[in-house]
């Protein structure tokens, strides 16, 4: 399975400038855990991602203004990334190599054409397992039912 036809479309971006509480109250308003940082906040080459870990860990924790700090202060910056056409498992190895759980997913332009969380991949992965378990029941109804 190719990465683009699991990673979500609708990826929430914000500028490096935007502040770190305009970033959260988008990840609230959206449900996401994460905001891709591009140059203008639209769609465009990911520069950085911000995740709720980062704003926990490097604001929250630290007793830091969000109102003070943008984006580009705490965001990882070059993010690792996936291009459309990787494999799957291939994007689960980048994760697991980088020691990340999104990633930003580039079209052959290579501009942001989505993002692939860890779950995109778990949820793929366990209906994958599901149709695995069905082939050993499938196999043993049609043989019971051409030895009947």
């Amino acid at each position: 399975m190719k990465v683009i036809d699991l990673c979500s479309r609708n990826v929430t971006t914000a500028p490096a400038t935007a502040p770190v509480a305009t970033v959260s109250k988008l990840m609230r308003t959206r449900h996401v855990g994460s905001v891709v940082v591009t140059g203008d906040g639209g769609p465009g080459k990911p520069t950085g991602i911000v995740t709720d870990r980062d704003i926990v860990m490097e604001v929250v924790a630290m007793g830091l203004d969000p109102a003070t700090l943008t984006a580009g202060d705490i965001m990882t910056p070059s993010p690792a990334v996936a291009h459309a056409g990787d494999d799957a498992l291939w994007a689960l190895k980048i994760m697991r190599d980088r020691g990340v759980r999104r990633l930003p997913v580039l079209d052959e332009k290579g501009e942001l054409a989505g993002l692939l969380a860890f779950d995109d991949l778990m949820e793929h992965v366990g209906t994958t397992l599901g149709d695995i378990a069905q082939v050993i029941g499938t196999e043993r109804s049609v043989e019971a039912w051409r030895r009947a």
